[in-house]
Parts: C-alpha cells; structure tokens; sequence
C-alpha cells in the first residue's frame, strides 16, 4: 500500500500516473492508493501526580520525518523529530547526534547579537543534549549504525514547566513511533525537595527554594537509564526517597507513551546481524588472542599506557596472521578482537574480585593531594588519583566580575549572573594526543558543568567577591570530573573562601551479566574508583560528590537499557563510604578555609563622597576614576549618591588608590564659607541664565542666576552691564541640600528703598522681593 497526503504535493499528474500504475502494471503488482488528510493526528493525555497533563501529539507537523511529536506540559511545548540515513555508517559506536534548540520566539524576545538570530549553541543548550542523548543511547539495539539525529526545537516556553525534561519525553515518544530499532520508550521526570516535602516536577520559582534538583530517565519494569542533578548536600534517606518517586512516576508516562507506539508506530528496520557467518570468526580470534589477553589484564604491574600498548601488540599480531583472508575477514576480526577482549576483562573481575591494577573491587587508587603551588594566584591546588591529574586555580575578582548570562539562557533557566563559575580543561596532551585547543567541546562543557554543581552548594551565596575556579587536567585515566572536584574543593580552602565544608567525588563502575536478555540481580560487581579502561569495558559510570554529611552532585552514564533501584542503592552505599575516605585524606592536607589572608588577596572598602565633590571626585567622562584603574588596577562603583565601593587586587593597590583619591579631594583645598557672610565674587563666564563667579581662586565657579543679580526681573546679564572680570559683592546662603550647589544672591545686597525709588517698585514687587530673600534664608 502507497499512502499520500493531501498536501498540495500531489498533482493532477501525479494521480493520473498512480491510477495507469494500478491499471497496467507489467508485474501485475496492484498499488492501493489511500490519502490521509491534514488533520489525522493522534495523541495522548498523560495525568501527572502534580496535577499537571503532558500532552503528545503526532502526525500533523515534519511528516517526511522518521518520527515527529509535539509535546506540552502547560504552555511550554517541544517539537521531537526523528530521522535516519538509509545507509549503515561504519561507526563502531550508535551514530547519534542530538540537538536540543532553544528559540527566541518561544520566549517573546528577538537575539540579541548583531545578526538577531540563533547563532551555535550555549551551554544550556549543550547541557540539555546531553541529558537527552544519554537517555536514548542506551537502548539502541546491538548493531544498530544508521547515522540518526534527534533535533528537539522549543516551540513556547510559559516560565512555569521546564524543557528539557520535556525534551526527553518527546525524543522518547518520536523515537518509539519511528521504524528506527530502538528498546524504548524512556520516561523522565524532575524531583524537588522543597520544605521538607518531594515534589514532582517542580516549577521554576519552586526550584529556586528546592535543596535538589534530580533528573530521573526511566523504561519498563522500574529500571533507571539516566541521573543527572545536584543538590543542597541532601541527606542519602531523600535521595533514595527521590529515586522511588521518580521511577513510580516515570511508570506512569511510559504507559501513555507504549500505547501511543502500539497505535501509530511503523514496523521497525530488521538489522541482519550475520551471526552464524562469523561464528568462525570469533572462534578464531578467541583462540589466537585469548591466553595473551587473559595475562596482559591479570598483570597488575601494567598503567594505562603499558596495558594498551600490550594489547595492541597482540591485535597486531594477529592481524598480520590473517592478512591473506581478504578485508572482509580482516574487518570482522578486528571487531571481535574487541569484543573478546571486553568479555575477558570483565570475566576476570568475576573469577577473581580483583581488577586489572591489582585493586579490590571497593577500594580506592593511590590519593596525592597538595596545596599553595604558585604563591602569586588567590589560591592553587594539585590532586592526583591513580593516574589521573588536577591542576585547579581560583582568581576572585569583584562582583561586577561575575558571569552574565545570555538573555535567552536566563529566561529558561531563571539564574541572571553567576560569582561562582567553573571551567574545565582537557587538553590533548593529557591522554597523549595533539588536537585543538581553541574551543570547549561538549564533554568538557559537561563535565565542567557537573563538577561546578558539585561545589556550588558550598559556596556561601553571600559572598563578596566573584570566583573562577579553573580546573585543568594534566593526565586523564578516569573520573577527571571527580578529581576536579576534589582538587576545587582544596584551591577554594587555599584561597579562604569560606566553603561549609570539603567536598569530594568519585565514579563508580559497575560490571553486569543479562540472564535470557535480562538483568539478573546477583550477578553484578560494583566498582569503586573506576579508571579509564574500566569506564571504557564496563556498564556504567555513576558519578557521585558531596560532603561527609550528604551529596552534592550526582550523573549516571549507562551502556545498558537500565539498572534496578536495588543497586543504585547500593552503588549510593559504596560511594558515600568511597567519598568519605577520600576526605580523610584531603583533610591530612588543609582540612579548613585559610584564615589568614595572603598579601595578594583582593581588598574591598567603601569611601563617602561629599554630593557637592560628586564630579570634582569622577571627572569628566570619568576621566579620574580610569586614571586611578590604569595606574593602580583598583575599580570604583556607585553605590549611591555619596558611597562609592573600591575593589583592590591587593592591599598595597588599595593605598595607592586611596591616596589618589584623597589628593583628588583634597587637593586645593577649598576655604570654609560662613552662611550670611558677604564675599566678593569675580565673574568667570556670562550666560543666558546667569554669571559664573568664582570666590576664590581655589573654588570651583558657580552659577549666579539671573533671578539672584538685581531686584528687577531681567532676561540676560547684559542688562547690567556685567563683564567677565568684574567683580561684584555677592551674599553666601549655604548649599542646596538636593544638588549641593552654592547658593548665592547680589540683590539682598541692594538698598530696597533707594532700588524702589529708582526702580518705581510697587509695594507687590517689594513683597515678591521679600519672599526671595527668605527663600535663601530659610
């Protein structure tokens, strides 16, 4: 059956073709023709124990897709589409690229770069890709390698319901419709803690106030696929409360979303996998490689480097045995050299309980933490573990310093500017590799992003100044998140920032067997402290951080379609054990903030500025207060009509300063006027609305108005005869307490009587002369 719509993209032609196809096919094949009008749309209704509706929506709009939905929680709706190239790649790995994009329009606001559109990507963006690919990812099935993208374009956001859960829940739903072979559907939720109380998807004001913040993905029979949050050092009783909340409500989306696949959901592409033609294969590649490797990783003198070079010798090896087979042979072995090489390591650590470094399976590598390294930076620390190495920096610098978000990332995630921030680094060198280091990838945005969740719980909100904290990798064989956050934790001490206490993290592993397809509850090993190749041959990495008291920080990675809550208890269990010992040994180092500051801290301090030296103190264009940068590197801010605040890199900068500043004021300085007292004032400047006269050669001039010259109603100084250089008695009645101007008065001096009979003043004009005067003497 040929199906079309009713598009406008089916012709008179076109159906005139189709009816000859029907009527004089040569095969003698049949073509049944239906079309599906514009509206032949189907959805589902998913009520949320919040009393909130997800909404899912498939089969009006990008029908040329794989798969396509639309789904709204409140007002805020995410289209999911689908689409796969029809060619296999040669990727060993799913070729999954996931975009997650956020638009302007959807939060009533145009770009506001100089193009007025959509340009890269931001960090939230990125983020919120991650989460969704890290939920779809492992439910591929096994040889699945058609290049497929998942884009997830927000339509309208209303401020309440967060996207990016939305956003997995739709590629969930796209997916399991599509003809693309795929184990799902996934559901997710968000889980608060707000007052004591978890709260299912919580809206954005309530997150504000919530000590977590826990992305959950989940499938079929309570098994989790992804975690991903951070928390106020939540205690391990609600997270595990948490976890059943989330997992229940996921059970209750996944429902909705089966059905929804069950009614519109295309037959799905049957992937040969060839498994009887390469039986031969594997039998001998496991027959030439097996002892070799079963001693390389029983070997626990081998590192990193030595292990796989050991293992390449023996792939290489056997390649040259096979090179007369022909490419095909070559091709199937290499991937079964793999294959076997992963089932053996993982294999050992059951039979043995010991891994390829000689480790218990719950024990810890060799731990090196120091502290102080360089004496010029804010604060300095190193931490090493196994064979992978931390180098983490903190500068601080004043508030105006701190981190400004892009208007559309500040809209969606409601955080405006941040004074604790953390940036990661992985250079290529660190895994010894040469590459670009011009830009951030997506993993070391991550990574970055997780290892700042870790910290910022116990970086007190209130403090003053704003903090960067760099975290370098010189050498990476696992967990570089974790020790980054351990060595941050270390260099925020250095520096004194006050932090509520240490905080460490660690990644946890874990190696599984599937009973009939399945995961069979005894047969697992949980690994404590995973390194690279463990990471790389196993079936999770479950990051963990937090303090002694409780976690800060959490994100699963899985290479399996889920793990029941039972071992994520006990993988929590094993990590908080792991975590705490690693704090022991970060407290042997520095186990507290330094209370001494050193000499190259910053300095903060405020300064009263009189109203009436306001500009004398500024400048024009203020001109002083860049002087006072540029020769000092001390900043200046308004706090308010009189205070000003001064940020110095050290205190040495702040004298300095000060003194500019006092020689700024003080300089010349201005004669103590006496309210009522008469001077003589010179003349500088004729204006429309007055003369500028000077008191005193050190005086800044002053304007005298026109109303204050003589008792007559004038309209320009002229009129007086009044030149630049004269000088003329002038009556000093204080400054003005809004704008701290000088206010003077020539014609409380004049003789009222004889100014009447010159000037013929009416008994009203000398009425209106008496008020002015005593508008100046209060």
């Amino acid at each position: 059956m040929v199906l079309f719509r009713r598009n406008g993209l089916l012709n008179n032609r076109s159906f005139i073709f189709l009816r000859s196809m029907k009527n004089h096919n040569k095969n003698g094949n049949i073509f049944h023709i239906k079309f599906l009008s514009d509206d032949a749309t189907e959805n589902v209704c998913i009520n949320l124990s919040n009393g909130s509706t997800l909404k899912i929506t498939t089969g009006k709009y990008a029908r040329f897709t794989s798969g396509s939905v639309i789904a709204t929680l409140g007002d805020t709706s995410i289209m999911s589409t689908v689409v796969r190239k029809n060619v296999p790649s040669k990727e060993s790995v799913v070729p999954l690229t996931v975009n997650y994009r956020q638009k302007a329009a959807a939060i009533g606001r145009i770009p506001t770069n100089s193009l007025r559109k959509e340009v890269g990507h931001s960090d939230h963006e990125i983020l919120t890709s991650r989460i969704i690919d890290r939920s779809l990812r492992p439910l591929f099935k096994k040889g699945y390698s058609y290049e497929t993208q998942i884009i997830c374009n927000l339509l309208a956001i209303d401020g309440i319901n967060d996207p990016d859960v939305l956003s997995i829940n739709a590629a969930s739903a796209a997916l399991s419709i599509s003809d693309i072979p795929w184990n799902g559907p996934v559901a997710a939720v968000r889980v608060g803690y707000i007052d004591e109380k978890h709260v299912i998807n919580p809206s954005k004001r309530d997150l504000r106030q919530s000590k977590l913040n826990l992305v959950l993905s989940c499938t079929s029979k309570n098994l989790v696929v992804m975690l991903e949050g951070s928390a106020d050092n939540i205690l391990e009783p609600e997270l595990k409360k948490a976890l059943k909340m989330g997992i229940k409500e996921c059970q209750i989306i996944l429902k909705s979303l089966r059905e929804l696949k069950d009614r519109v959901g295309k037959p799905k592409l049957i992937i040969d996998d060839n498994e009887e033609e390469n039986k031969d294969v594997e039998k001998f590649v496991r027959k030439f490689a097996e002892n070799e490797l079963r001693e390389i990783f029983n070997c626990h003198s081998h590192d990193k480097t030595s292990r796989s070079s050991a293992v390449n010798d023996v792939k290489d090896k056997m390649l040259e045995y096979v090179k007369e087979r022909g490419p095909k042979f070559i091709k199937n072995a290499e991937e079964y050299f793999d294959i076997i090489c992963k089932s053996i390591f993982r294999s050992l650590i059951f039979e043995t309980k010991q891994r390829c470094d000689g480790r218990r399976i719950d024990e810890l590598r060799n731990i090196q933490c120091q502290v102080d390294l360089f004496q010029p930076l804010h604060g300095s620390a190193f931490f090493q573990r196994g064979q992978t190495q931390v180098l983490s920096t903190v500068t601080l610098d004043s508030i105006e310093s701190s981190l400004k978000l892009d208007t559309i990332s500040m809209l969606t995630s409601g955080i405006r500017e941040k004074n604790f921030f953390l940036h990661y680094e992985f250079p290529p060198y660190a895994v010894n590799e040469t590459g670009k280091i011009s830009h951030m990838d997506r993993r070391e945005i991550g990574h970055g992003a997780l290892a700042e969740k870790g910290l910022q719980a116990v970086v007190p909100q209130d403090y003053p100044f704003t903090i960067r904290l760099t975290s370098e990798v010189l050498e990476s064989n696992g967990s570089s998140s974790m020790a980054s956050i351990c060595a941050g934790s270390l260099a925020l001490m250095d520096a004194g920032v006050p932090i509520s206490a240490p905080v460490a993290g660690v990644a946890m592993g874990l190696i599984y067997n599937y009973d009939n397809n399945e995961f069979c509850n005894k047969n697992y090993r949980i690994l404590t402290d995973i390194s690279g190749i463990e990471d790389h041959l196993g079936d999770m990495d479950f990051k963990i951080a937090g303090t002694k008291q409780g976690f800060t920080a959490f994100q699963a990675d899985l290479k399996i379609p889920g793990i029941p809550m039972k071992v994520i208890v006990e993988i929590i269990q094993s990590a908080t054990v792991a975590k705490n010992q690693i704090i022991n040994i970060m407290n042997e180092v520095l186990s507290s903030p330094n209370s001494s500051a050193k000499e190259n801290m910053p300095v903060l301090d405020t300064i009263n500025v009189p109203v009436h030296q306001r500009g004398k103190f500024i400048g024009i264009g203020k001109s002083n207060l860049r002087k006072i940068f540029f020769e000092t590197g001390v900043n200046i801010y308004t706090e308010g009509d009189t205070v000003f605040s001064i940020f110095a890199p050290n205190k040495n900068a702040l004298n300095a300063a000060k003194s500019m500043i006092d020689e700024i004021l003080q300089k010349d300085v201005e004669p103590t006027l006496t309210f009522g007292d008469i001077y003589t004032a010179k003349i500088t400047e004729i204006r429309e609305t007055g003369v500028m006269v000077r008191l005193y050669p050190t005086m800044v001039p002053t304007l005298l108005p026109n109303s204050q010259l003589d008792q007559r109603k004038i309209h320009h100084p002229s009129v007086l005869d009044l030149n630049v250089g004269d000088e003329i008695k002038v009556k000093y009645f204080g400054r003005d307490p809004v704008n701290g101007r000088i206010r003077l008065s020539r014609k409380v001096l004049q003789d009222p009587i004889s100014s009447s009979q010159n000037l013929n003043i009416t008994k009203e004009t000398m009425g209106e002369y008496k008020g002015q005067v005593q508008e100046f003497t209060g």
